[in-house]
């Protein structure tokens, strides 16, 4: 008789345990290169490959993600050398992003952006592919991280 966890099965002479609620993480460091979203893009999708139900965050994930760095990359007013940490949380099949970068200046929404602007869209695709977003002091360091929630909406699936 083997014991595995809490709740017994009918006669199969076995307990098994029901997980709590698993969290996975992981954690990078990219250079703040124009290159860098596409190495995110392929460390995201390493991830949830591990990751119970991760193909089905994956599609607005990159998005979010590539959005996330790419304003990291591009807008961040930061002394050369300085680094951007990824930081990727699933768990109850949402995943949380975190794009830390060490500008103190926080992203704007920016209002409606004309059809031949090239740029000024990414945070108005973050908003629309996200449960949730925003932004705060790093804690413990310089800078800020933006961060995103991707997947069902509360109560719904």
């Amino acid at each position: 008789m083997g014991v595995i966890g809490s709740s017994n099965i009918s006669g199969s002479g076995v307990t098994l345990l029901k997980p709590p609620n698993t969290v996975n993480e992981r954690g990078y460091w990219l250079p703040r290169h124009r290159r860098s979203a596409g190495v995110a893009r392929e460390r995201l999708r390493e991830f949830l490959a591990d990751v119970g139900g991760g193909g089905q965050l994956l599609d607005a994930a990159e998005s979010v993600l590539t959005e996330l760095v790419t304003n990291a990359v591009e807008h961040a007013r930061v002394s050369p050398g300085r680094l951007i940490a990824v930081r990727l949380l699933a768990s109850d099949g949402r995943l949380r992003i975190e794009v830390h970068d060490a500008s103190e200046e926080r992203p704007v929404l920016r209002p409606e952006v004309g059809g031949d602007e090239e740029s000024g869209r990414g945070l108005r695709l973050v908003e629309l592919l996200a449960v949730a977003w925003g932004c705060c002091p790093r804690p413990g360091g310089v800078g800020k991280l933006v961060w995103a929630v991707v997947g069902p909406v509360e109560g719904g699936s």
